[in-house]
């Protein structure tokens, strides 16, 4: 791959450095930008990869440069640092809400700062793993307009869609977000989930009294997977239709499930 010689092109070309975001400064973002879509006119897709608890943006952003390439398509990799507000936060983001911070109202501004600077789409497929795969379905549940895919990595705490109080449901998302949840428009959203086959430590995810543990979600299992495929049954259920894939060989690793995201990604993009 060549790249743009130019000063400021060279900085907005192939792994950009990371950007404050303009809604909020405590906030950042890397791209991984093609040259051919700088190329050209056409809005390209965004992939937006999000991070889990060690906010490895970087790892994902380069992990999905080859993707990106072959594919024309722009790949996002927002930044949420820990401790914000709070200096022994590392979990705030996942639950979408903290006091007075919208995470998923930061990553809308994101994108659609993005778009006004790059050459992409606004609608977008979204990735993330572990902590990431708890934001992103999430995320899917109050926003499904916005994405073209999901794909929910081995989240250690899900959300399901039924009458509990968030996080542990969705009952009470009027109240809190202004939004309530649609099955209906969920049901547009391919969705994939993803986990290793070896992804079978509990002491993360199974810690009463911590800041991110709500009794009552040890009920949808012990183990990730255990959990992902009560996730997948209750969408089922909702009619919701999930392309699931347990990964062999592999624990809990989000770049080494990055092959099978990649064909699922590559899948979604085939339909434009």
């Amino acid at each position: 791959m060549q790249r743009v010689k130019d000063t400021k092109a060279f900085y907005r070309t192939g792994a950009t450095t990371f950007f404050a975001a303009r809604c909020d400064q405590r906030f950042s973002y890397s791209l991984f930008v093609p040259v051919s879509c700088q190329e050209t006119d056409r809005r390209h897709p965004l992939v937006v990869i999000m991070h889990g608890t060690g906010r490895t943006a970087e790892t994902y952003r380069d992990a999905m440069a080859e993707f990106a390439e072959e594919n024309s398509c722009v790949v996002l990799t927002p930044l949420f640092p820990a401790g914000i507000i709070d200096p022994d936060d590392l979990h705030n983001y996942k639950f979408i809400g903290y006091r007075d911070i919208r995470y998923d109202k930061v990553l809308l501004d994101i994108v659609d700062e993005v778009a006004e600077r790059f050459p992409v789409q606004r609608n977008f497929l979204l990735h993330g793993f572990s902590g990431g795969g708890q934001f992103t379905h999430r995320f899917l549940y109050l926003h499904p307009g916005r994405l073209r895919a999901a794909s929910i990595g081995a989240p250690g705490r899900v959300t399901l869609l039924d009458d509990r109080d968030w996080w542990l449901g969705t009952g009470d998302t009027r109240e809190r977000f202004g939004i309530t949840v649609d099955p209906a428009a969920i049901r547009e959203v391919p969705v994939q989930m993803v986990v290793g086959e070896e992804d079978t430590e509990t002491w993360e995810i199974n810690n009463p009294g911590d800041s991110n543990w709500l009794d009552g979600a040890e009920k949808a299992g012990r183990t990730r997977i255990e959990r992902l495929r009560t996730l997948r049954d209750e969408f089922t259920r909702h009619g919701i239709e999930v392309r699931f894939d347990l990964v062999p060989g592999i624990g809990h690793h989000g770049p080494s499930v990055l092959p099978v995201v990649r064909d699922f990604f590559a899948e979604q993009l085939k339909l434009e």
